[in-house]
Parts: C-alpha cells; sequence; structure tokens
C-alpha cells in the first residue's frame, strides 16, 4: 500500500520537476521577470541563456548610471566582480548584483 502511494507522489510530482527544470532554462520575457532572478536561477540556465540575461541586465544597469559596459579587459573584470558577489551569495538577484559592480566601477568606465 504505502509503494503504491509513493509510486502515485512520485508519478504526480514529476511532471512538476520537469517543467521547473525546463523553466529554468528559458531567459525571462520582461525587465519584471529578469530583475527577480537569483544568481542560483540563473547559474540553473543553459549557458546562451544565462549570457544573454547578464548582458541584458547589464545593459539596463549601465543606462540607468550613465556608463557604457566595455568589451575587453574592462568588461572582463566588471564580470567577474558579479561572478564574485554571486558566489558570495547565491541567493542574491542577479540585477543587485550586477547593480553594485557597476556602481562600484563607474569612475573607470566610459560615460554614455
Amino acid at each position: 500500500m504505502k509503494t503504491r502511494i509513493l509510486a502515485v507522489a512520485a508519478s504526480l510530482v514529476a511532471p512538476l520537476l520537469v517543467a521547473g527544470a525546463a523553466q529554468a532554462q528559458m531567459p525571462p520575457l520582461n525587465f519584471d521577470q529578469a530583475a527577480y532572478i537569483t544568481c542560483k536561477e540563473a547559474h540553473a540556465m543553459n549557458p546562451a541563456a544565462r549570457k544573454a540575461l547578464g548582458e541584458y541586465l547589464a545593459e539596463h544597469v549601465a543606462r540607468y548610471r550613465g556608463v557604457k559596459i566595455p568589451d575587453g579587459q574592462q568588461g572582463a573584470e566588471l564580470a567577474l566582480l558579479v561572478r564574485g558577489g554571486c558566489t558570495l551569495a547565491p541567493d542574491a538577484y542577479l540585477f543587485t548584483v550586477i547593480d553594485r559592480a557597476v556602481l562600484a566601477e563607474k569612475d573607470k568606465l566610459p560615460k554614455r
């Protein structure tokens, strides 16, 4: 009897887990959704979706702060700050980590 109950429970939960995993792979559709993705959730995304999300949020932050996100070494250093922030606080919102990294380096970044 217990085995049958566990089997039924597993069959009900399995589709929810698959749906949750599939949802973690999809990038958000708008800023309101993107702003509330944690570093942990972003890490669960596939690399292309995670990169697209990071670039989208970084461009939003850069416009707000009046700077440009540079390519090359300076952009890579900014990305390392974000990576370090997410490592220290995986439950933090990725948007907040990116904003604080840009704010910390604002004086060194090119102006818009």
